[in-house]
């Protein structure tokens, strides 16, 4: 495996201090390609949004209580994220077009069930399945995207347009989800089907065909014991608050979660083929990228989450106009990322990082700043929305590229799988954490919004946390070369 220069100086200096290789040409095809993958981010924005707004309308059709709602995101979220680097591995084992493709099938069929459902329980599993099938594609998108376009300049510039994608799927997907839920929140699970169909026909049109690894395998005993022990370090976290934290039964999940992690490393650590190769873990800007992604994820996930119910079951207002609340922050993502690309190129990563862990901060300390118990639109909520719209924008395309520079092509599937299993199960831990103490504070009949004020510190301590693992790395080289 070719690994280029990943010491602090290399991480400052940035893509643009290297010796540029030649231009690539962004053929017709080309640029077919790259839009069937970003059609793909685009449906995971989309259903995210569009499902996050109708919580409240499926909770009162269905009677689920906060906590059950919360499993309706976290269900996706663990689907996803438990398979990820299985998925991404499997795609660099059998073929990227192949897993893909078929992939994306099983998400257009989960999608037209999970719009038919009238259970709490069945809805959460299809949610669960979608999410496993995202848990392909997603990976695998971005594995084709890192090797069909060069690193260095094309490759910044693709992963913009990728992202000014997901951001366009997430700001439609809030208007959509508000229009949709006013006429029926099923709507809002059957509108991604026939998209999943067309990107999935334009997919077999476009992506040239790609062969299957010559040797490898699969690591099935790692792939079982890592996603039985994320899944059931979630549902303790969930479960904990009800049941107790000294319940035998909530120290015995914490027990075996602990040691399906720890068989999961040892696991690793043994079989010829590992699901991880541990050693990418010890580069430095790789696990900076997974960490940073974590904050970025957790935090705004269960925010949103959080102002979903509040300005739906609290102030009582529609769907469309909480939509149209929580807009302004998907609009900055989808206009502001095409220029992520260039300021990569001049600044490198970290410092895009760090402005983004920075706004992402401010963005919450001035929510809870201002607030009250009665957040004002104009003075805390759209503030705080543009602050988030912004750290969201400048992070996650630089994440993204700093967890997948310098990785040999053969690998840029696990790279991809490792950073986006990072989001979402950090993601979905964060949440985890959030719904409990938002439950809590319903029980103890605050009112208002006194109820949510401990998940947003939560929230907005994990985004400073994520500020300062990237500020101290930084910090050490300006000071060594001042020293």
């Amino acid at each position: 495996m070719t690994i280029t220069d990943t010491s602090p100086a290399s991480a400052v200096r940035g893509p643009a201090a290297a010796s540029a290789p030649a231009e690539q040409a962004w053929t017709p095809r080309l640029w077919g390609v790259l839009a069937v993958l970003c059609a793909v981010l685009f449906l995971d924005g989309l259903d995210v949004s569009m499902v996050g707004v109708a919580l409240p309308s499926i909770g009162t059709e269905l009677g689920l209580s906060t906590t059950s709602l919360q499993w309706i995101v976290n269900g996706y979220v663990l689907g996803y994220g438990s398979l990820l680097l299985l998925g991404g591995r499997t795609a660099d084992l059998l073929g990227r077009r192949r897993v893909f493709l078929t992939a994306l099938a099983v998400f257009a069929v989960a999608s037209l069930v999970g719009g038919l459902v009238s259970d709490g329980t069945l809805l959460i599993v299809t949610r669960f399945v979608k999410g496993l099938a995202a848990a392909f594609t997603a990976p695998t998108a971005l594995s084709i995207l890192t090797t069909t376009f060069h690193e260095g300049r094309a490759r910044n510039r693709a992963l913009s347009v990728f992202s000014v994608f997901g951001a366009s799927g997430y700001s439609s997907g809030l208007i959509l989800g508000g229009l949709l839920t006013s006429v029926g929140w099923r709507w809002t699970f059957l509108t991604p089907v026939p998209l999943a169909l067309l990107a999935l026909v334009a997919g077999i049109a476009l992506i040239p065909r790609d062969k299957a690894a010559a040797d490898g395998g699969h690591d099935l005993v790692g792939a079982v014991t890592l996603t039985g022990g994320m899944l059931l370090a979630v549902y303790t976290v969930v479960s904990a608050p009800d049941r107790g934290w000294l319940d035998p039964v909530t120290l015995g999940s914490i027990a075996l979660a602990a040691a399906l992690l720890i068989g999961f490393v040892v696991t690793e650590n043994k079989v010829r083929h590992p699901l991880i190769r541990l050693g990418i873990l010890r580069i430095g800007s790789i696990i900076r990228a997974n960490l940073s992604i974590v904050a970025l994820f957790g935090s705004y996930l269960s925010f949103q989450f959080m102002m979903t119910l509040y300005l739906q079951d609290v102030l009582h207002w529609s769907p469309l106009k909480m939509a149209m609340a929580l807009l302004p922050a998907g609009l900055i993502v989808a206009f502001g990322s095409p220029f992520v690309g260039r300021l990569i190129d001049r600044y490198g990563t970290p410092r895009l990082i760090i402005s983004s862990m920075t706004s992402l901060s401010l963005g919450y300390v001035w929510f809870i700043a201002t607030a009250g118990n009665a957040p004002h639109y104009a003075f805390t909520i759209l503030p705080t929305m543009l602050l988030l719209g912004g750290g969201f924008a400048f992070g996650f395309s630089s994440i993204m590229a700093q967890a997948t520079d310098g990785i040999d092509d053969s690998e840029q599937g696990l790279a991809s799988g490792l950073v986006q299993t990072s989001g979402q199960v950090g993601a979905a831990l964060v949440l985890a954490v959030v719904t409990a103490l938002v439950a809590g504070g319903t029980s103890g009949g605050g009112g208002g919004f006194a109820e949510f004020h401990p998940g947003v510190n939560l929230v907005s301590g994990v985004a400073v946390v994520g500020l300062a693992l990237n500020l101290i790395p930084l910090l050490r080289v300006t000071r060594g070369k001042h020293a």
